[in-house]
């Protein structure tokens, strides 16, 4: 008999497996991914409404600086998620999404809400149809994920450099490629997750710990994915 009756059938459906540690985990992940993808959206919009803030964010040149601050910053909350208390790695995660949202509040002054809207829900539809792939598929994604990582890392040197040479072409060619290694992280990290929680069942302190730098991981590959794709179907003001 099984030791979880009341939500064997509720799991089932959700993720095809019996496993309640599997299911908690993964509803607290996208519960928070969701909940920073809002605090992103929200504070995107309400600094676009300043123009004093867009100003000096655009034309003092800390723009690039605040950039690669936000890189060691997700390095920073990554690490501390294991090692402080829940309450406080949710916090980072939260002031992370908002300060991300600053950094791209110009998309709110660039493209239309309609444009947002529908690149939102095409991003929403590709998301959710990779991350179910990585969790169902019995490949092993780990050997892909390290090539897209390397990727990932190429496109993001390749941008700073286009920030300067301000080339189309190389940005159209960044855009594209960004997509693919987006689109292709978001299964990968679906299933690293998934074998991450696998691997610390029996350890509800961590696996709370590890939900919030799962929903930190899932975010920035929504986010990445969403602006990739919004380059591509924006039509600009």
């Amino acid at each position: 008999m099984s030791q979880y009756p009341d939500y064997s059938r509720r799991v089932e459906l959700e993720y095809g497996t019996t496993d309640r540690t599997m299911f908690n985990f993964f509803n607290q992940v996208y519960a928070w991914m969701f909940a920073g993808l809002a605090v992103t959206g929200t504070v995107a919009f309400l600094v676009s409404q300043n123009t004093a803030m867009l100003k000096y964010l655009y034309t003092s040149g800390l723009y690039l600086p605040l950039v690669l601050v936000q890189l060691v910053f997700v390095w920073g909350i990554q690490r501390a998620a294991l090692r402080v208390s829940t309450g406080i790695a949710t916090a980072l995660f939260l002031l992370y999404a908002a300060f991300l949202g600053m950094l791209i509040s110009f998309i709110f002054i660039v493209y239309p809400v309609a444009t947002l809207a529908s690149t939102f829900v095409v991003t929403a539809g590709v998301f959710g149809g990779m991350s179910l792939y990585g969790f169902v598929t019995k490949r092993d994604l780990t050997a892909i994920g390290s090539f897209l990582i390397m990727g990932f890392w190429g496109i993001f040197l390749a941008s700073i450099v286009n920030y300067f040479v301000a080339s189309t072409a190389m940005g159209w060619a960044i855009t594209y490629i960004g997509v693919f290694i987006f689109v292709g992280l978001t299964a990968y990290d679906t299933q690293k997750l998934k074998n991450i929680a696998t691997q610390l069942e029996g350890n509800p302190q961590m696996l709370a710990r590890m939900s919030i730098v799962g929903s930190l991981i899932l975010y920035l590959d929504f986010i990445n994915l969403f602006l990739f794709l919004l380059r591509i179907m924006g039509r600009r003001r």
